[in-house]
């Protein structure tokens, strides 16, 4: 191996700069808090990873050669940024440990986790803060690759005790946080009777045998994987067509409120839109689909914020982990 390749410990660097400030070997060796031959030999160590002389020894004092002198100010100043460096990232794990990152689904992102955060920062302790937020908001299937993948602490999701997904029983847990239900809709008539019906409306002509236009969630979608499994068989024996698919329930409420069909949408996302009847119920209680609002998180240990907020979590919902 060259000179030029060999290991270079940055030591050999400090040691370097008390040489060239002190110019005595004795003094530079005491004030890095070594002894005298260790230090020598870093500094001979040095010269040999450079290739070249640093100092020269016949002076007194000792004094840089040239290639000491336009070493000189380079070493400096890597030495002041590697320690600005390491400052910064302990600075950035800091605050990544005293952070709490998130994964919601789109619809769940958009009503009930501002209002559920408010509502855990409340039972917080006095004098005691929640910290940074990050956020992830996607599909459902999008947000168990974050939650696979560590890249989030906890994930707020519709679930169904019938359905499964792939957070398993050996890795995750969850808590139940939240009700909802799937309430099948479509935009109102003139009249105010449902566009599209589940069972036949009153002043509309409506035939039952006509398919009824569907506006389904995509594969990616938790809230499709609930109506699914769920709906199987009422969806299978009522002819249906589907007029348009797509992953996020908000925009499902776009197209329903276009009357472009029923929709099966979250009550939390639709509470203004029923009140003010721009969307009405396409079906009695039957078709509606109680669903469950949880808090998943890793069974492994997570920071210590993050612990303090599931311990929260637990207490507010009077219920303990459950899967």
């Amino acid at each position: 191996m060259g000179p030029g390749n060999r290991p270079l410990d940055l030591d050999w660097l400090e040691d370097f700069l008390a040489l060239a400030e002190s110019g005595n070997f004795s003094r530079a060796a005491q004030a890095r808090n070594i002894a005298q031959p260790a230090f020598s030999r870093h500094i001979k160590s040095l010269e040999e990873w450079v290739g070249v002389d640093l100092f020269d020894r016949t002076s007194h004092p000792v004094t840089l050669t040239a290639a000491g002198k336009r070493l000189q100010p380079d070493i400096a100043d890597m030495l002041l940024r590697l320690e600005a460096s390491r400052l910064a990232a302990r600075a950035v794990h800091e605050q990544a440990a005293a952070s709490l990152q998130f994964a919601a689904t789109h619809a769940l992102s958009l009503t009930l986790f501002p209002s559920w955060l408010s509502g855990i920062e409340a039972r917080l302790p006095v004098g005691r803060k929640m910290g940074p937020i990050q956020m992830v908001s996607d599909s459902f299937a999008a947000c168990e690759d974050v939650m696979l993948q560590r890249r989030a602490q906890f994930l707020l999701c519709h679930g169904h005790p019938a359905v499964g997904n792939r957070l398993d029983d050996a890795q995750f847990m969850f808590a139940k946080v939240g009700e909802d239900r799937l309430i099948p809709v479509t935009a109102a008539a003139a009249s105010g009777e449902p566009m599209h019906a589940l069972g036949k409306a009153k002043n509309l002509p409506v035939r039952t045998n006509d398919p009824l236009p569907v506006l389904m969630y995509g594969e990616a979608s938790g809230i499709g994987q609930i109506m699914r499994s769920v709906m199987k068989a009422e969806l299978e024996a009522r002819r249906f067509t589907t007029v348009f698919t797509a992953h996020h329930a908000v925009l499902l409420k776009t197209m329903a409120l276009e009357g472009r069909g029923i929709a099966w949408l979250p009550h939390s996302l639709i509470v203004n839109e029923l009140e003010a009847k721009r969307l009405v119920p396409a079906g009695n209680a039957r078709w509606t689909v109680p669903i469950e609002v949880r808090l998943f998180r890793p069974r492994a240990e997570l920071t210590e914020v993050a612990e303090g907020l599931w311990r929260v979590v637990c207490d507010a919902m009077k219920t303990a982990p459950q899967r």
